[in-house]
């Protein structure tokens, strides 16, 4: 193994002059352990020292009294495990004892001394178990507190005691290698326990053999591994529980099945072991004498370090560190340098092959592998081996930056392997839309069709692309790959990007319409809003089509022309797909007029309505030049009555202006037409609001000068006098004449006020319209609308009318104001008559005496006696006919209450503001209202005082007149 390269990975720590404290020198060394940061010594006086990080001393106790032949400090729980020699109490027992110390617990001997709790003290010899050399001494810890300690002996036996050793509750069995016939070569140099989930193994070593126990098995079974064996020290187990031989020739591993691999490390392994993955041995050199200590990786073939020491007595590994301990009491701790030293030392001298080995075979990070693969791909770089030095980067995927990598292999000469890089880059799924880019261009600029077919129609295992799918379509369109641009676009269901290159780059118009056919109803909705403006300048009767499809989707319900309304809001809207129609306004009137005729009850149908109107209403649609339709283009442009049809020029000559000019006239009409009929269709008279915008509706039809739409929607919305204004303004005056007929009329429910309007009208049009005004009078004079003083004020300011106009007007007028003068007059006389008379009665009842006369009584016709009650009404009653009731007759009290309540009831009406301005108001003479108010004494000021009985006030008597 000379030829394996020697590295400084480990260096001597304390500065190489660390040795055993002088507390522990009283005595021989005669064994050691370590673990739980401790270290802990055997001396042949019975003490045991304890030695913490530094090897500085910790404390010591007298755990035998004679001398301490092995000890073990156990991992799991802080407890130290000691076989030596006691006082020996008779000659029967033997001196020898096992002796197990607690060192979390400690207790005082005397006024310093300090010593751990011994839990358990155990006879190692007894009368089954014969006294013998003991050579070697293991302990493994079971499941606490159970313990298994194997104890070998020079006889090639091996006693095993398992068990709770602090409660004495143990088992003791034996265990015999094969008996040879020389004593000295039986003795068990070494042991090792094997622990394999519930299997468990003992290896035992000899100077001549190798065996395993197998203590799962009851009883325990035995089998010889090997014919050959090793001295003693040169026993140790790996981390991976592999039993490690060292004898002069090799070193040699065993598994349960065998001998393993071995090392033929030459010279005499005086001390064997195990650190971290790396084999240690001290080599005895016969050729200077001199001992060597070797660190050795066997994983990279290399010795990690190199040593020659003293002689060395014991060997041990705590606290990271190799301790050797020599037999002069000087030690030796040997630690590991860090990762960063060991690379940069390999570095320097450009071994990367075995840095890569070395950070491979440590489990170090991705990242720190990565980090060497880096420099060693530029140190290739650097010597121009590009392809070797390609590998190396590809392996930093992942890790390294890739624009580091893509920037040092961006000359042409080596596109090759860029181009390898950026495979690799996209088959772990890492490149970016740069990445895919530079890929691409570098297949275009090879020319390399194969390799670019095989990356575009390449897949992963979930059957997407390994590539920015825009980016790919975006550099094969650049480069005239259109036909993998479309291929990766539908492969990716890029519906968008495939008809962008079906239309915009090779103007396949018929196959983008099959290919928004063959879609979802979803999908082919969202392709259509984004290219519906090209394909409905080339081929708008399909496009239309399609769009039917869509909105409609032919269905049953549909056809039927009633489609529920829970289905039609599950599909897409006309309104949606208005603004590829932005150029051409007669192929979206075209669409919405179908739409309208298959579906009756659309949920957006007051847009679509209101959209319709815009189209019929304007006054131009913008036709296209028929001189356009020579590209084999389709510009049949349809009316939903299939009147008007622009066929395909089949001369280059333009048509004429007139002809043109006639086509956008009737064109103009038709339209209008369509536009009132669904102003009246679209507001059904059970409705009180249209399907469609009312305020939009006038608005569009006052920028159009469409007076028929307005007349309508003002007539149906009851503005009567916006619908006189429209006439006014027009000056139809026989049509607003027949209109104020119309709705002018009360007894239909019409606004007589619009006679007044139209008076108003024709008084200041300052030109004559005497025939028109006696037909207004005539309507004024029928319903009595306006006072004749009114009449004359408004026509006097008409110049060009003369009295003749109203001549007969005035005679009727003033005869019917006279018949009412004298129908007044008369009236008034017989009010005065009657008031007269009354006044009268009342004096007459004020002064003169009444003289009652009845001898019946009014109530029951008999005989009138005494006591009796007279009324001043002249009605007599007996006191006993009237009961309680004395103050008022009771034949006149009902009339007299009326009265009464008619007073209060005028009074109380005085009160009610609003009801005496609604009868003025709605009163055609609002004057009379007033007048009559007055004449009821309801709002005067002065009050008739208190009344007095009067007429049914009476007086009683208690004998006869």
């Amino acid at each position: 193994m000379y030829q394996w390269r020697k590295f400084e990975f480990f260096e001597e720590k304390y500065g190489g002059k660390s040795s055993i404290p002088e507390d522990v020198t009283a005595g021989k060394i005669e064994c050691c352990s370590s673990g739980r940061g401790k270290v802990v010594i055997g001396c042949d006086d019975g003490t045991v020292s304890l030695l913490d990080r530094g090897l500085k001393f910790n404390f010591s106790f007298q755990s035998h009294s004679s001398s301490v032949l092995f000890l073990q400090h156990l991992k799991q729980r802080n407890f130290l495990v000691t076989v030596g020699e006691d006082e020996q109490i008779s000659p029967q027992q033997s001196a020898m004892c096992l002796k197990v110390f607690d060192l979390d617990k400690m207790q005082s001997e005397g006024t310093s001394a300090i010593t751990p709790d011994c839990i358990g003290i155990l006879r190692i010899f007894t009368n089954q178990f014969p006294e013998a050399n003991i050579t070697s001494f293991l302990v493994l810890e079971e499941a606490p507190p159970i313990l298994l300690i194997a104890i070998g002996l020079d006889n090639g036996c091996i006693y095993c005691i398992k068990g709770d050793i602090a409660r004495e509750r143990i088992t003791r069995f034996k265990l015999q290698v094969d008996n040879v016939s020389d004593k000295s070569h039986s003795s068990i140099t070494g042991l090792g326990f094997k622990v394999d989930g519930q299997a468990l193994q003992l290896f035992a070593v000899t100077p001549d053999s190798v065996s395993m126990f197998s203590l799962h098995n009851q009883p325990p079974r035995r089998q010889t591994l090997d014919q050959i064996g090793c001295n003693f020290n040169g026993v140790t187990m790996s981390d991976r529980s592999e039993l490690i031989l060292g004898r002069p020739e090799a070193v040699y591993f065993y598994e349960v099945d065998g001998r393993g691999p071995c090392w033929a490390f030459e010279g005499e392994k005086k001390f064997v072991g195990w650190f971290r993955g790396y084999l240690l041995c001290v080599i005895a050199d016969q050729r200077t004498g001199k001992d060597t200590f070797n660190v050795y990786d066997l994983k990279n073939r290399l010795i990690a370090h190199s040593l020659v020491v003293k002689e060395v007595s014991h060997m041990l590994c705590e606290w990271g560190n190799i301790i050797l301990i020599m037999t002069d009491k000087s030690t030796l701790c040997i630690g590991e340098k860090d990762m960063e030293s060991k690379l940069d030392m390999l570095f320097k001298k450009n071994l990367y092959t075995v840095a890569i080995n070395l950070v491979q075979s440590q489990q170090a990070d991705a990242a720190a592998t990565a980090e060497v693969l880096r420099k060693y791909g530029d140190h290739l770089y650097s010597k121009q081996d590009y392809d070797e030095a390609m590998a190396q980067y590809i392996s930093t995927i992942g890790h390294l930056e890739p624009s580091y990598v893509i920037q040092k292999f961006l000359d042409a000469q080596r596109i090759h392997n860029l181009t390898n890089y950026l495979e690799k880059l996209h088959e772990k799924g890492l490149a970016s839309k740069d990445h895919t880019t530079l890929l691409l261009n570098c297949y275009t600029k090879l020319k390399d069709v194969e390799k670019l077919n095989v990356f575009i129609k390449s897949e992963d295992g979930a059957g997407e692309h390994k590539f920015d799918v825009e980016t790919a379509i975006r550099v094969c369109r650049a480069a005239n790959y259109h036909e993998h641009a479309m291929y990766v676009a539908k492969k990716a269901g890029r519906h968008e990007l495939y008809l962008k290159i079906l239309l915009e780059d090779l103007g396949r118009y018929e196959e983008a319409l099959q290919y928004i056919s063959s879609l979802e109803p979803s999908q082919a909705g969202v392709t259509v809003k984004e290219y519906g403006k090209i394909l409905i300048e080339h081929k708008p009767v399909k496009t239309i089509e399609i769009l039917m499809r869509l909105c409609t989707e032919d269905g049953e319900s549909t056809r039927s022309g009633s489609s529920s309304s829970a289905y039609l809001t599950m599909l897409p809207s006309p309104v949606d797909f208005l603004n590829i129609f932005i150029h051409h306004p007669p192929s979206l009137m075209d669409f919405l007029e179908k739409y309208t005729d298959r579906v009756k009850d659309s949920p957006a149908q007051v847009e679509i309505h209101n959209t319709l109107l815009e189209l019929y209403l304007s006054n131009d649609l913008n036709f296209p030049s028929i001189s356009q339709a020579s590209n084999g283009v389709d510009h049949t442009i349809k009316a939903r009555s299939g009147s008007l049809v622009i066929p395909k020029a089949e001369s280059k000559l333009k048509p004429s202006a007139a002809r043109n000019d006639t086509f956008k006239e009737r064109d103009c009409m038709e339209r209008r037409e369509k536009g009132l009929r669904l102003l009246e269709s679209a507001w059904p008279s059970d409705l009180e609001q249209p399907l469609y915008d009312v305020d939009l509706a006038i608005i569009l039809c006052e920028m159009n000068a469409f007076k028929e739409g307005l007349l309508y929607l003002y007539e149906k919305m009851k503005l009567y006098k916006e619908v006189i204004a429209c006439y006014m303004q027009s000056q139809d005056h026989e049509g607003l004449i027949a209109c104020c007929k119309r709705l002018g009329d009360s007894g239909k429910g019409g606004d007589p006020s619009l006679w007044v309007d139209l008076l108003n009208y024709f008084g200041e049009l300052g030109e004559d319209c005497s025939k028109e005004v006696k037909d207004v009078l005539t309507y004024i004079e029928r319903d009595d609308i306006l006072p004749p003083i009114i009449v004359l004020q408004t026509l006097s300011r008409n110049p060009c009318l003369t009295l003749s106009v109203i001549k007969d007007y005035i005679a009727r007028k003033l005869e019917q104001e006279s018949k009412l003068i004298e129908e007044d007059r008369r009236a008034i006389e017989k009010y005065q008559e009657d008031t007269l008379t009354m006044r009268k009665e009342i004096q007459d009842l004020r002064t003169n005496a009444r003289i009652f006369q009845l001898s019946k009584c009014t109530a029951c016709t008999f005989t009138l006696d005494l006591p009796a009650v007279h009324f001043m009404c002249m009605h007599s009653f007996h006191q006993r006919c009237l009961g309680d009731n004395e103050k008022e007759c009771p034949e006149c009290a009902p009339e007299y209450r009326s009265v009464l309540e008619t007073k209060r009831s005028l009074e109380q009406n005085s009160k009610d503001q609003v009801r005496f301005f609604q009868q003025v108001k709605s009163s055609k003479d609002g004057f009379s209202v007033i007048a009559e108010y007055f004449g009821k004494g309801i709002i005067s000021k002065t009050s008739n005082g208190s009344t007095g009985t009067g007429r049914s006030g009476g007086t009683s008597s208690s004998s006869g007149f």
